[in-house]
């Protein structure tokens, strides 16, 4: 088990849908220990395998003392509500904006032996869960803001230490070889 380098804004990685789990084996309980120490290690509330580079549905989850992971997941929403409220990401380090959410979510997939698991979330957790499966659809929190949200994020981000202007951010391009069990592509 491994801390590893997260990925942040602009690699293309993030913005790839990540390709559902077949294998159920030790490489895969090693990216998800993986994800949860990096995830820990970085006061995280979430992590999702893109932001390892890594091209397949799987996040790890730290919400109210409760460590888990989903693998595949398959939300739903059992009623309207939505909650608005700060929301950040370790891919873009130190920036928080407020971000609506549904409020109650129920998420269905497996845990990393291949056994069905169900994550039944409210605030927090709802949040979590939400913001982990768009990153495994490519989706980043800053697509759900408003225009004047959006024009205020990308701002902050060209304005962060962190942000590379040398290398503005690349969009659709898939870092994923074939060759690799991971789909880790660098």
């Amino acid at each position: 088990m491994t801390v590893q380098p997260i990925r942040l804004f602009g690699d293309p990685v993030l913005r790839t849908p990540a390709e559902p789990v077949v294998d159920f084996d030790a490489e895969l309980r090693k990216l998800v220990a993986d994800l949860t120490d990096t995830m820990l290690d970085s006061s995280g509330a979430g992590l999702a395998a893109p932001q390892l580079g890594v091209g397949l549905r799987v996040f790890a989850f730290d919400v109210d003392d409760v460590v888990g992971h989903l693998i595949n997941p398959v939300l739903d929403f059992p009623d309207e509500e939505e909650q608005d409220g700060p929301e950040g990401c370790l891919s873009i380090p130190g920036l928080y904006f407020d971000t609506k959410r549904r409020m109650n979510v129920v998420a269905k997939g497996f845990n990393s032996y291949g056994d069905p698991v169900q994550v039944v979330g409210t605030g927090l957790m709802a949040r979590c869960v939400q913001h982990e499966t768009d990153h495994l659809d490519g989706v980043l929190f800053l697509d759900r803001l408003d225009s004047a949200g959006r024009k205020e994020a990308m701002k902050a981000i060209r304005e962060a230490d962190w942000y590379d202007r040398g290398a503005p951010p690349v969009v659709k391009v898939s870092p994923h070889s074939t060759g690799n069990p991971f789909g880790l592509g660098r």
